[in-house]
């Protein structure tokens, strides 16, 4: 979350994203049809042009790392020249998020995050995972989950028209749906398909698309062990792109058959990682578990056990179990300083409000509501939470829950709005960023030598050797260049 945040379309469309997410649904088969109808014969340029500044704004915007961005536009520029679509624009995009996953719009967007990049051994690895999604729009796949799934799903999802009726209005912006929803089993394949050959024409090891999702299920499970194994639902790349053993078989079985001898190039890839930023960037705030801070904005929540954050350029989203989602945002008070005007009369205008409270949260004035919002038959209980800091900026809380729960999840909801607060200059100065480094091992050098520059990082062992692509027991080399992670 930026430094100033306006509340804008984005942010509703990030609910509707979340809630599709948390809730199997199935939409009414004529609505699906008509969105169908309309999108089929569209300009997917235009489509996916339209979705770009949705998707820039609910992971993190674009790094701002020339360096690395430039990287990725040269990579995937060359592996789209080998296909179909080489004269159609492509344009490659790094996100500025610490989430795990890479994705594709309709037209040629393709994006692939921070921290996916972080996991892979090689430039061949990264190829692999561009030349998959590169398949995936050039199979025209984007275009038909966004219209025959995601719009589908949305509209029987219907959260909430809190902020008005439009809801066919923000049909026509997806916003980051296109990332939780998932692929079909066939389409996988496919693009795995697609992307193998790919890397083979381009000169790679056609074994790269194999490796590197055997490094993303050891990764899932890092994240489980990380969060306990409880099962929570996070937000990351097999939320999207179902894994399983049988698709890294099959990418193997591929490989086999092409010629054998591509390229598995290190340091192009390594010197662009070097120093990158490894978690999430001070312009958008720090999430650390369960708690967001920013300290330039001074301020900082927690949300429940069993909520995973997601960190975004104009809001900070969270899922829970059980179907509920909140979001998390703030920026000018369009000249109302008192939460209840603004909660009633800006935020909240044309909305049926009820229990409409006036509060205070950690010392600051607050006002809270509950809602519904309703769509084609389904509906959600919505609490809203307004919050005025003493620098004149209102935050707002919207917690979302199926209808008829609001009573079940409301104390959880009220936890993490009243989790809110004002951070101290001390507490501000300990969160700072975390970053790739990439240093050649010397002789005498370990694992646990490496480990130990990783204090701040939980399984920090685990992490190293995935990271490295170094399974238990394999000695380092002097000369080898590896990846730590550096920083508070």
């Amino acid at each position: 979350m930026p430094t100033h945040v306006p509340f804008r379309k984005p942010f509703r469309m990030a609910l509707a994203a979340l809630w599709l997410a948390a809730t199997p649904v199935l939409a009414p088969t004529a609505q699906a049809g008509l969105l169908d109808n309309v999108l089929s014969g569209g300009d997917e340029a235009a489509l996916g042009a339209q979705e770009h500044p949705k998707i820039l704004a609910q992971f993190g915007g674009e790094v701002k790392d020339a360096k690395l961005q430039g990287y990725i536009d040269r990579l995937g520029r060359k592996l789209a020249a080998t296909t179909d679509l080489a004269r159609e624009p492509w344009t490659f995009t790094v996100l500025d998020s610490d989430v795990v996953n890479a994705f594709a719009l309709p037209g040629g967007y393709v994006y692939v995050t921070r921290g996916l990049l972080a996991l892979a051994e090689d430039e061949a690895e990264v190829a692999g995972v561009l030349a998959h999604e590169i398949g995936h729009v050039t199979a025209h796949h984007s275009a038909q989950r966004q219209t025959r799934q995601t719009i589908a799903g949305i509209l029987a999802a219907g959260v909430g028209l809190v902020f008005g009726n439009d809801t066919l209005a923000q049909l026509a912006g997806l916003g980051g749906t296109a990332v939780v929803a998932s692929y079909s089993r066939e389409q996988e394949l496919e693009a795995d398909r697609l992307g193998v050959d790919t890397l083979q024409r381009s000169g790679y090891d056609p074994f790269a698309m194999a490796t590197f999702l055997e490094t993303l299920r050891r990764d899932s499970q890092y994240e489980g062990l990380r969060a306990g194994d409880k099962g929570e639902g996070g937000f990351d790349f097999f939320a999207s792109h179902p894994a399983t053993e049988e698709r890294v078989r099959i990418a193997a079985d591929l490989a086999r058959k092409m010629p054998q001898g591509g390229a598995r190039p290190r340091d192009p890839y390594l010197e662009a990682v070097d120093g990158m930023v490894y978690g999430d960037s001070p312009e958008n705030g720090y999430v650390r578990g369960r708690t967001f801070a920013h300290p330039q904005l001074g301020i900082a929540f927690t949300v429940p056990q069993g909520y995973s954050l997601l960190n975004g350029a104009d809001q900070v989203v969270a899922k829970g179990k059980n179907g509920t989602a909140m979001a998390f945002d703030g920026g000018s008070a369009a000249g109302v300083s008192d939460p209840v005007a603004f909660l009633t009369g800006v935020w909240g205008k044309g909305a049926n409000l009820s229990n409409v409270q006036r509060i205070t949260i950690g010392g600051m004035p607050a006002a809270t509501a509950t809602t519904r919002g309703e769509s084609n038959g389904d509906s959600a209980d919505i609490r809203l939470v307004a919050i005025r800091t003493p620098d004149g900026k209102m935050y707002r809380f919207t917690f979302l829950a199926p209808a008829g729960a609001l009573a079940r999840f409301d104390a959880d909801f009220q936890a993490a709005a009243n989790s809110f607060h004002r951070l101290t200059a001390e507490e501000a100065a300990r969160y700072r960023p975390r970053r790739v480094q990439v240093v050649a091992v010397r002789p005498g050098d370990s694992v646990d030598g490496f480990v130990r520059r990783m204090p701040q990082e939980p399984y920090a062992e685990e992490l190293f050797r995935i990271i490295n692509d170094l399974p238990p027991g394999t000695p380092l080399q002097p000369g080898q260049r590896v990846k730590v992670i550096v920083g508070e």
